[in-house]
């Protein structure tokens, strides 16, 4: 009789099916392995379009013959994942999706897939509100655990209506299931009186909410403080 009990739980699962928006180029090695960083664009059923950021190791390029050029159409399996880099000599947090295989085409063109699973704890207070139209917001960091390592990804999350108001009375250490969509978001910040700069926000679009009973020890690191929306 198997145990599936010895088996890890995804924390983290996801597919993103869509068009390379430019052509992918190696940018950084660990531990002698090439990764490649490129943007894939996945169209919504709003036709709205979400610009995600991917990173794919050599090896499964390779392993695949993937060309990686710009108007490719890729299917992706993989995890959304939190990283720091120094921009401007400050700490960012830069979230990208983590490429972990590479699925067989559809053969319909029309086929975009943008989902994603998160298993994780809340590790920021929600900031739950409301629009000028009614609408309920809650925004929420969501610490991921990854499978096999001693990492935490942070996770931006948006959630809506009725899981909005679910998620605004969670307490830091709460265990949260959220499935839903990875989305893109255009926004303008003040960098000096008067003077804008566009950004771009990256962050998962909540369909589902799950709220599990237990509440951890939790303790949030010093990467859950950084901006994510850098």
């Amino acid at each position: 009789m198997n145990n599936t009990t010895d088996l890890p739980q995804q924390n983290n699962k996801g597919q993103l099916t869509g068009v390379l928006l430019e052509k992918a180029n190696a940018t950084f090695e660990v531990e002698g392995e090439k990764f490649y960083e490129g943007k894939i664009a996945v169209e919504r059923l709003s036709e709205a379009v979400d610009i995600l950021p991917f990173t794919i190791s050599e090896k499964l390029v390779k392993a695949y013959s993937l060309a990686l050029e710009k108007g490719c159409k890729v299917s992706f399996g993989g995890e959304f994942r939190s990283y720091n880099r120094v921009i401007d000599g400050k700490s960012r947090l830069i979230l990208s999706f983590f490429v972990k295989e590479v699925l067989p085409e559809s053969e319909d063109d029309n086929d975009n897939v943008n989902a994603i699973s998160l298993t994780g704890y809340v590790c920021k207070q929600p900031n739950y509100r409301t629009t000028p139209f009614n609408r309920q917001i809650c925004d929420v960091l969501i610490a991921v655990n990854r499978s096999n390592f001693n990492k935490s990804d942070y996770i931006p999350c948006i959630l809506w209506g009725r899981n909005a108001k679910l998620m605004q009375n969670q307490k830091v250490g709460a265990k949260v299931v959220i499935d839903g969509r990875i989305q893109s978001r255009i926004y303008r910040k003040e960098t000096s009186p008067g003077l804008f700069e566009e950004k771009t926000a990256y962050e998962v679009s909540c369909q589902n909410l799950t709220l599990c009973d237990s509440v951890s020890n939790y303790q949030a690191d010093d990467n859950s403080s950084q901006d994510a929306s850098a």
